[in-house]
This record gives structure tokens, C-alpha cells and sequence, in this order.
């Protein structure tokens, strides 16, 4: 598994637009955006040059436009985050992250049990 670079959370709204829609040009991810966040296009275009700099975002010339594209998938960020998460907040100690979790969410029936079967097939 490759060294994933670190992702703010401005990226991440980024990536999850490529990921669902790539692969798309800047003006597709800027209108996206636009729907639920306040950011200037240009901001967008920076944050997507940014991606391309750390080499999480790919791109190839079509005509006058560029499609970006993930070099890095979504589960490959996931768990790099998950990691840095629970090195950086729980010491790397995840019984302590997950009991923490439980004791402080609502879990239906059906949550317990999964996380149940979960744990079963573990064992």
C-alpha cells in the first residue's frame, strides 16, 4: 500500500465530487460545489491544483479542457485517515476509540448486532 498524502478537509470535498463523478473537468466540480459550499471558483482550482501537486489527482488534455481523475482510491484515503485519526486522538489504541464511539452514539438493535457479528467473526 502506497504512502497516502495527508488530505484537509477542503480536499476532501474535492475528492468525493472526482470520486463520484470522474472523470470530470474543474467547471463539473466548481458547479458541485457551488450547491452546498460558499467557495470562490478559483479556491476550488486551487485546492484542485493541490491535489494534483501531492499526486492524489490526475489529469489528462482533452481539447481545451482538463479531466481530473483519482490516482488514489477512496478506500486507500479511508483507512489512511482512519490511522492518522486514531494515532493522533486515541494514540493508536482503537479499543479505547471504539468503546468511546459506543458509549457516546445512539445504536439501534440492529447496529449492536452487527457490531456483534462483526466482533464474532473476528474471534
Amino acid at each position: 500500500m502506497q504512502k497516502v498524502p495527508s488530505i484537509s478537509e477542503a480536499e476532501w470535498e474535492v475528492m468525493k465530487v472526482v470520486w463520484a463523478k470522474s472523470p470530470c473537468t474543474s467547471s463539473q466540480i466548481i458547479d458541485v460545489l457551488d450547491e452546498n459550499k460558499d467557495w470562490n471558483p478559483k479556491t476550488i482550482k486551487t485546492l484542485i491544483n493541490r491535489l494534483v501537486n501531492k499526486n492524489i489527482l490526475g489529469f489528462k488534455k482533452d481539447g481545451r479542457r482538463y479531466l481530473y481523475y483519482s490516482l488514489i482510491e477512496q478506500s486507500e484515503c479511508i483507512r489512511a485517515e482512519n490511522q492518522s485519526f486514531l494515532s493522533r486522538v486515541y494514540d493508536g489504541a482503537i479499543k479505547s476509540m471504539l468503546v468511546n464511539f459506543i458509549k457516546e452514539n445512539d445504536l439501534s438493535n440492529e447496529d449492536i448486532d452487527d457490531l456483534k457479528n462483526i466482533l464474532n467473526e473476528r474471534k
